[in-house]
């Protein structure tokens, strides 16, 4: 069972780079031709077709910018909601979570006009900042302060110890695997986001890399081994991420969540 979940998560990428190392001809063909054929110049086409390195940038630090302001700013209001006694804080948090219940394509035509009333169109912060902020980040770390053991805050209040003290000295160290576990969700997120980076920056050196891999499907005919490379080469980046973060991002999922 195990082996074959473990070949079912690999069999898309295999898939993938067999595709992107073929012609378009053996693609097409039914059936098709499993074995690559050494076909490099796909890579090569995918520089060409797209100005991939403003791209990649683009998406680099859309993903950046997102992802550290939500780091930075999720925690404060999840440790609030989490600890903190203020009139209306249920209230208030619910309506938060309603939010999440709203399709976020609802938002896209108000955004966007802001996005143009500010001048922003075809510019990095029109990609950044309405993703700075997500109700999800601040439901998650919730779940993980709630999950937290009081008694550090009360030993840190009886040695004089304020509420910001509290929270940047001793919870928000303790909430790291749950900062982590974000960090990679709005990592992933960002990166694939194609609906808004669409939408908001039309030109092809402002646009990310999903946005431009989007634009290589044609109307009649799709070079898809092309695709593939492109897909391929903009996949590896988050893998990498994901590798090197799965055991801190597993844990924090772990701990979130605990407590109601």
């Amino acid at each position: 069972m195990l082996i074959a979940s473990s070949l079912a998560m690999v069999a898309p990428f295999v898939w993938q780079i067999i595709t992107s190392l073929q012609t378009l001809t053996s693609v097409t063909h039914i059936p098709p031709d499993p074995l690559p054929e050494g076909q490099w110049d796909n890579y090569h086409q995918v520089f060409g077709l797209l100005p991939f390195g403003h791209q990649f940038l683009n998406t680099v630090l859309m993903a950046l910018g997102r992802t550290l302001g939500q780091v930075l700013l999720c925690p404060m209001a999840a440790y609030a909601f989490a600890r903190l006694r203020f009139p209306g804080r249920k209230v208030l948090f619910g309506l938060f979570l309603s939010v999440l219940m709203v399709p976020p394509q609802l938002f896209i035509i108000p955004q966007y006009q802001i996005m143009a009333d500010l001048g922003w169109l075809n510019t990095l912060q029109a990609l950044v900042l309405p993703g700075m902020f997500s109700a999800f980040g601040v439901f998650l770390l919730r779940q993980f302060f709630l999950g937290l053991p009081r008694e550090l805050e009360e030993a840190a209040r009886l040695d004089g110890a304020g509420p910001w003290r509290v929270y940047w000295s001793i919870m928000l160290p303790l909430a790291r695997p749950g900062l982590v576990a974000l960090a990679v969700l709005v990592l992933l997120w960002s990166w694939n986001d194609l609906f808004w980076p669409l939408v908001v920056n039309t030109a092809p050196d402002k646009m990310t890399l999903s946005a431009g891999l989007a634009s290589l499907q044609g109307q009649f005919q799709t070079n898809y081994p092309v695709l593939m490379a492109g897909s391929l080469l903009a996949s590896l980046p988050v893998i990498a991420v994901f590798v090197f973060l799965q055991r801190q991002f597993i844990q924090g999922i772990a701990q979130s969540g605990v407590k109601g």
